[in-house]
């Protein structure tokens, strides 16, 4: 049932990752379900508008653009003997790489050498990858030095710095322009990382705080492709290093408290999250106290952003394997979500909704006894929304078989809490799918306790009763009030000048005084199971005739650019899916 909810458009691709669906993916088996990864092209599930060519939305970072570009074509590796001469080839072949050519004021310039240098990339990449014993001492600092050339500079200026927030459905990103040479030097740094001659003893020399404080600045890169690769190369580095583990996790914090609390604008959020979301899989246990302070200062508060969508799958993953490893921590995830729970946006509520449940999925009895009052008061609020797709949301909870068996175990509670909200929108709420949500709850709860049932109908009947005289009563007393007035002498002067004699008063705003249904049910009438059975039949065929409609959509018919969708579709992840290998130092 949850998938359903991906009716809303702006959610399409921000489904909360759900171990029970990692086939839906084609990851590895469920219980030892990796993070979900960060999608690439966002918006290529949506059929929208035509693609039409259109200028290329690229844009190059600063680079330092050599002075001296003609390069030698050099001899094959594998053409040249073993030994020192081929690590000496090598070495030269490494540091003709560390010439940069420009790709964004004239990308047609220096073309012969730009294919020399591009044809040693893919050359040394090949050579990495299919020999061994080839990475030597000598080799690691100019390798490390020509990934540090080529990748560490100046990111441009954001595209659309103070604007709206960025919409994954509707815009497309900026590409590098450079990417033809950064995507090859990547991929030699990756299969470096991955040989089995690496050695990190020797490469930790070269491979420090500076080094990853200046990979880490990367992640903001408008290119996803760019930062596909770099998620990959942290990860690298935080598996082999593990001196850097800490490091790298504070400075990664540090990232998300810039994010949070100064610039609320990030392009790497989803991805940093994705790449701790695979580090809490491996946390030993018990968590270490900076883990917990690492959740409930720096995850929860992520939660307030309002770009929440672009990366709330991999922060609600991150959440809820927190919760998994210490269920103690439950509580206090559960009323922090209440205290930042939108107020007037829907589709981040819907959000909301979907990590809940998630959690819910995972949460222990004693631990939901703690929260059920506070956590079921915002469900009715929920389910009371003139948005349908948040009220269908939440009326979803009860279609998952473990939340319905801790809603049993715990029903003279949840009941009176559920009950007024239940009843008020059966019969006054817009949208006939709602109602029949509504009615399958009804009957649910029927079903579950007669009694109790039967006991807050009678409760809320009373209520409304005395609502209602409580209104009466204060009309009457004004009105009294206004006959006192009209015998004062005076009266007539006051009423001359705008007061006029009115009798009928506003009733107050929360007291629900809609007419009978057509079925001529007032508020006051008590349920019966076979009424709630007819209701909710009725509405299920009232709803079916929306099932023809697409799940998703594009908002818009804005054509898209054919480059860029085809540079996205084309673009190969280094990794799908991080698993992080276990810390024997606990570091």
């Amino acid at each position: 049932m949850q998938s359903k909810m991906q009716t809303f458009s702006g959610l399409a691709f921000g489904n909360v990752f759900k171990k029970k669906a990692s086939k839906v993916t084609g990851g590895p088996p469920a219980g030892n379900a990796p993070p979900p990864p960060t999608l690439i092209n966002k918006i290529k599930y949506q059929p929208g508008g035509p693609v039409i060519k259109k200028d290329k939305r690229q844009s190059s970072s600063r680079f330092n653009i050599s002075k001296n570009r003609e390069l030698q074509k050099l001899p094959l590796l594998s053409e040249t003997q073993q030994g020192n001469e081929r690590e000496e080839l090598f070495i030269q072949k490494l540091r003709q790489c560390c010439v940069l050519f420009d790709f964004e004021s004239d990308p047609l310039s220096d073309l012969k050498w730009k294919e020399v240098k591009r044809t040693a990339l893919h050359e040394m990449v090949e050579y990495v990858t299919k020999n061994k014993n080839v990475i030597t001492e000598a080799i690691y600092p100019e390798a490390v030095n020509m990934f540090a050339v080529n990748l560490f500079r100046t990111l441009p200026p954001s595209s659309n710095p103070n604007g709206a927030e960025f919409d994954p459905e509707e815009d497309e990103p900026t590409l590098e322009a450079a990417w033809p040479h950064l995507q090859l030097v990547y991929e030699f740094f990756l299969r470096l990382l991955e040989s089995q001659d690496f050695q990190p003893s020797i490469a930790r020399r070269y491979i420090d705080q500076k080094f990853v404080l200046q990979l880490l600045e990367l992640f903001d890169s408008e290119d996803p492709r760019e930062r596909d690769f770099l998620k990959t190369t942290l990860h690298r580095i935080y598996g082999k290093f593990l001196g850097l583990r800490a490091y790298i996790r504070k400075q990664i914090n540090n990232v998300f408290y810039r994010f949070i609390y100064e610039t609320e604008h990030h392009n790497g959020i989803a991805e940093l999250l994705e790449i701790l979301g695979s580090i809490i899989n491996g946390f030993a246990l018990p968590l270490k106290e900076e883990h917990k302070v690492f959740l409930l200062k720096v995850l929860l508060p992520l939660h307030k952003a309002k770009s929440l969508s672009v990366y709330h799958p991999q922060l609600a993953y991150c959440v809820v394997q927190f919760l998994e490893k210490d269920p103690s921590l439950t509580e206090p995830v559960i009323r922090n979500l209440l205290k930042f729970w939108p107020k007037t946006h829907s589709p981040k509520e819907v959000m909301f909704l979907n990590e809940l449940e998630e959690i819910l999925d995972v949460i222990e009895p004693a631990e939901f006894q703690k929260v059920m009052d506070p956590l079921f008061r915002q469900l009715a609020k929920c389910v009371s929304s003139p948005h349908f797709q948040v009220a269908e949301r939440a009326l979803y909870y009860w279609n998952n078989e473990y939340i319905m068996s801790l809603i049993s175990d715990n029903y003279s509670v949840i009941l009176p809490i559920m009950y007024p909200a239940f009843y008020k929108n059966s019969r006054s709420h817009w949208n006939k799918t709602i109602h029949g949500l509504i009615y399958n709850a009804l009957k649910l709860f029927m079903e579950m306790n007669q009694k109790v049932f039967d006991e807050c109908t009678t409760h809320y009947c009373q209520e409304r009763h005395r609502e209602r005289k409580l209104i009466k009563d204060r009309d009457e007393a004004w009105m009294r009030v206004e006959a006192l007035a009209m015998k004062h002498p005076n009266y007539n002067n006051v009423t001359n000048k705008g007061t006029t004699n009115n009798t009928s008063y506003i009733l107050p705003q929360h007291i629900d005084n809609s007419p009978p249904d057509e079925d001529g049910d007032t508020d006051q009438t008590p349920l019966t199971l076979e009424k709630i059975e007819a209701k909710a039949n009725e509405a299920k065929k009232m709803t079916n005739v929306n099932k023809v409609k697409p799940l998703l959509r594009r908002k818009s018919d804005l054509p898209q650019d054919s480059y860029t969708m085809r540079a996205l579709s084309d673009h190969k992840r280094a990794d799908e899916y991080l698993v992080t290998p276990p810390d024997p130092n606990n570091c």
